[in-house]
This record gives C-alpha cells, sequence and structure tokens, in this order.
C-alpha cells in the first residue's frame, strides 16, 4: 500500500477492514511523533483507500512500573507537541490521561468497534507487547503492527545475535535495501484526507480528552505517581529532539568521535530518551548525518566487513555516530524480540555466568547496598558524581555509565544483586531507561556482547574498570565540578 511498509506491517489478529467504520484509528504508542513514522504512513494510506477520517489515539496509562514525574512529564511535553502539530490538518488527534490507575480501561476497544481498522506499533519494548497481545483479543476489526523500531525491520531475521561484530555484518549486508524506505518526513501534507467528524460523544464523556496546558511538571504533581523522582530541565516532545539534533549535526559531529569519551567535552548526540520515547525516529538521524557528510551511495563496499569504521565511506566521527545508532542500537532490540526474558541473569553467556560464579565468594574491596548506591554515598567521588548526573538528570555519560556498572558489579554482594541495582537505577531515574539499548548496556557489564578477559578477582573473566583508569584515560575535571559535590538531601527509598 504504501512505499517502505514491506516486511514492516503484520495483520495481528487475522481479521479484514470494516469499510462501513466511521474512520481509521491509529493507536500512537512508541513512535510518538507526527512525521517519519511508518505507523503514521500506513495509517494515512488506509484511510485514503478507504476515503474515512484518520483519529490518532495518543493514551497515557498509570501504574507502569517505575512511574514518575519524570517520565511522565517528558511524555507530556511530547504529547503537547503533537496536539500543536496536528491543530488544524485534517486528522482528529485524541490525547488521553489516566487520572486514576485503570480509568483508560476498555478506550482501545471502544474506538476500535467504530473502526475500519486499527492501525499501531509494533514494538517489543517495555509493556507494550502485552498491551498489543491483549488488543488482538479485544479489536475485531483488522488490527496491524506496523515496526518502526529502527532502519531494519526487526523479523528481516531470526537469528539472535551475540555479538555487535556479527550483527554489524548482517546489517552491511541489507542496509542499503532499507535506507531507500524511509518514513514520509511529514505524512499529513498534502494528503487527501476525508473531512474529520467529531469523536463519538459518549466515548469523550467516559474518556475525555486531556487539556495540554504548559508545565507538564505542575499537571503531574497531581498525579498519583512516584513524585520523588523528580522532572529534569530536558524537555520532551519530537520539536525539542529535532532542536537537540540540529546542535549536534552543527556543533558537536565533527568532534564526535575523537571526544564522545571525555565527559567535559560534550559531544555525544543527547538523543537517546528521545528515541526512546519515539520522539524522534532514527531515519531522521541518519538522514542528518548523511546529508551533514555529503554522503554518496556508491562509496559502500559491496561486500560486508563487519568493521565499525570504513564501511560507510564517511568520516571516522559519523560512522562511529552510525554504528553507536544502528548496530548497538538495533542489536538490543534483536535481543528484546527474540529473548522476551534478556533481562534475566540467567540470559547471560555461559563463560560469564560461570566465570561470575567461580568468583562470586571473593572479598569485595567496599560493599554498598541498594539506597547507598541510589543516594550517591560511596568512598568513590567519580562514581557518586555519575550516580548524581542520573537522579538530577536522568542521563550518565556513555563513558562513565560503564564505569558506573562496572563498580556496580564490584561492590554488591553478588552478580545477580549487582544486575537487581543497575536496574533499579537506571529504570526509575534514566529518561531512556526500560529501553533495549539500556538493557544492552546493563548486562554488557556482566558480559553480554563481550569476550572473556584476564582473570581477576570479583570479576573473574568479565571485563573490569576502575575509576582511576578512567581519570587517567579521559579528564573527568569538569565533570567532577559540576557533579562531583556531595548531595545535601537524603536518599529516597526505591519504589519496587
Amino acid at each position: 500500500m504504501t512505499t517502505g511498509l514491506e516486511g514492516r506491517t503484520r495483520n495481528l489478529n487475522g481479521r479484514q477492514p470494516n469499510p462501513d467504520g466511521d474512520y481509521v484509528l491509529y493507536w500512537m504508542t512508541a513512535a510518538r511523533r507526527p512525521q517519519w513514522s511508518h505507523a503514521l504512513d500506513r495509517a494515512v494510506a488506509w484511510a485514503q483507500e478507504l476515503n474515512k477520517p484518520l483519529v490518532i489515539l495518543e493514551a497515557l496509562r498509570l501504574g507502569y512500573r517505575w512511574a514518575s514525574d519524570r517520565h511522565h512529564a517528558f511524555i507530556i511535553d511530547g504529547m503537547r507537541a503533537n496536539a500543536e502539530a496536528l491543530a488544524g490538518l485534517p486528522v482528529l488527534y485524541y490525547p488521553y490521561l489516566e487520572r486514576t490507575e485503570g480509568d483508560g480501561r476498555g478506550l482501545v476497544q471502544a474506538l476500535a468497534r467504530r473502526a475500519c481498522v486499527v492501525v499501531t506499533d509494533d514494538t517489543p519494548m517495555f509493556f507494550l507487547p502485552r498491551m498489543l497481545d491483549a488488543a488482538t483479543n479485544q479489536v475485531h476489526v483488522r488490527l496491524e503492527g506496523v515496526d518502526g523500531n529502527g532502519v531494519v525491520p526487526l523479523r528481516n531475521t531470526n537469528r539472535l545475535f551475540t555479538s555487535a561484530y556479527h550483527f554489524r555484518r548482517y546489517l552491511q549486508g541489507c542496509l542499503s535495501e532499507w535506507l531507500d524506505r524511509a518514513p514520509a518526513e511529514n505524512p499529513l501534507a498534502g494528503s487527501r484526507l476525508a473531512p474529520p467528524d467529531r469523536l463519538p460523544p459518549d466515548i469523550v464523556a467516559r474518556w475525555p480528552i486531556a487539556g495540554l496546558p504548559g508545565g507538564s511538571a505542575e499537571l503531574v504533581s497531581r498525579l498519583p505517581l512516584d513524585h520523588s523522582v523528580g522532572t529534569t530541565e530536558r524537555i520532551g516532545g519530537y520539536p525539542a529532539a529535532e532542536s537537540t539534533l540540529r546542535r549536534f549535526l552543527e556543533s558537536r559531529l565533527g568532534r564526535y568521535d575523537a571526544e564522545r569519551n571525555q565527559p567535559g567535552a560534550n559531544v555525544t548526540s543527547e538523543l537517546s530518551p528521545y528515541l526512546h520515547f519515539g520522539h524522534i525516529s532514527p531515519y531522521q538521524i541518519v538522514a542528518g548525518v548523511l546529508d551533514q557528510s555529503g554522503w554518496l551511495a556508491d562509496a559502500v563496499p559491496d561486500k560486508p566487513t563487519g568493521a565499525r569504521q570504513g564501511w560507510w565511506g564517511l568520516d571516522p566521527s559519523s560512522e562511529a555516530l552510525l554504528d553507536q545508532l544502528i548496530t548497538w542500537r538495533e542489536l538490543g532490540f534483536n535481543r528484546c524480540l527474540l529473548q522476551p526474558n534478556h533481562d534475566r541473569f540467567e540470559t547471560l553467556p555461559a563463560w560469564a555466568i560461570d566465570t561470575l560464579a567461580d568468583h562470586a565468594s571473593d572479598p569485595r574491596p567496599h560493599h554498598y547496598i541498594l539506597s547507598e548506591f541510589e543516594g550517591g554515598h560511596t568512598h568513590d567521588r567519580l562514581w557518586n558524581a555519575a550516580q548524581t548526573q542520573l537522579v538530577r538528570d536522568g542521563v550518565i555519560h556513555n563513558y562513565l555509565r560503564m564505569l558506573w556498572g562496572k563498580k556496580i558489579l564490584e561492590w554488591s554482594a553478588s552478580p545477580r544483586e549487582a544486575l537487581e541495582v543497575m536496574v533499579q537505577l537506571n529504570n526509575r531515574y534514566a529518561l531512556d531507561g526500560r529501553d533495549p539499548n539500556s538493557y544492552s548496556g546493563i548486562m554488557w557489564v556482566l558480559g553480554r556482547f563481550d569476550r572473556p578477559w584476564p582473570e581477576r578477582p570479583v570479576f573473574g573473566k568479565v571485563r573490569s574498570m576502575s575509576s582511576r583508569n578512567t581519570a587517567r584515560k579521559v579528564n573527568v575535571r569538569p565533570y567532577l565540578d559540576r557533579y562531583g559535590a556531595p548531595r545535601r538531601r537524603r536518599p529516597t527509598a526505591l519504589v519496587t
């Protein structure tokens, strides 16, 4: 139906469209943006083919694990931006916010009863697969899931990859095909859609359209959330994501390869939270990098090499960024789809499980419990600074995030307890927590996607890191100046 959707679209319930329905429903769950979206492309195409209005439902539930002011406000920022972008266009945008847990139950089913077809995002992230599974039994018209997770559709392969090298080789063999299948930059521009009618009054009466005034922090403060995890200065939504991308391309990309590991250099893309919440498409980032670099497709070698550098025919910084965005990010999604229990200790490589077990009883140089880690109350000033950045800003500098995890492994009573601590802290505070890519980082700390190293106490053959060596390799002084001061207030207990 629409170029670029082959291999991305699944009929989830085996049903056919109802041509007598009142509208086409796009249930926006993962690609929370009005542009560069394969799912929105599909919904627009159905509305045009059936000559029906398009309704876009974007709902935000309560009660998900680690729900807090921080995550909720970031999503609401995006909903407000979507409402502004879609105002005046030939669609009905329906934002819905639960005010009490469970109030939104039945909304999708009620809208689907009057729909011709329902289109939604198909993603393996967090609780969304369970939500989608439930919908397959509740929606009695065609329910389509569209995979917009990355450049290459997740179901293009059923192979579970164990290393970035082998996954990179696989990608290099098929990327050129999928690079040409980007979603529309603005799928609603010039689209000939049937004039929208009003939403069914009985549905709106039960599930009111959300008012989205400015100031998400004040709005979430009135909701039953974990208010101890406050909002950050970072604003959510696709306009903020685009601004972040422009800043990166204009002033940081050229320095990315040489300085990305320098905590004080501030050259990282800062796009991870926007990717996680679907406020920006990987395709848009790829397009920006390739345009900035003057990419020529014929510069790509015919044969995949698996090499990190040299395959794209670009400068080292552009190649390094694309490797992070495509190889490492989509490797995490591959694992998340094909190994649903990917967050469990038992899914680590056998060599890592064995070596960590062999050293589980080694004396720890220091031992901290969850609340001490959370409050940044360790003996290590650099580690405390990284934890302070996480709690305050919702992110940790990419390089120090690795150190952060390695020291939790070294200072916890057991490797399993270390995994629990990393998951709790990351998912509670990080704006990109609960993401397949952030789970890749956590599990890398314990040996996934890595190889055995010379054996050491506690770590065994799992790669180790130390703050002292980190400070030798990179300049941490500006970072310590910013985040190294001790926090004044006592830490709050984790919600488990």
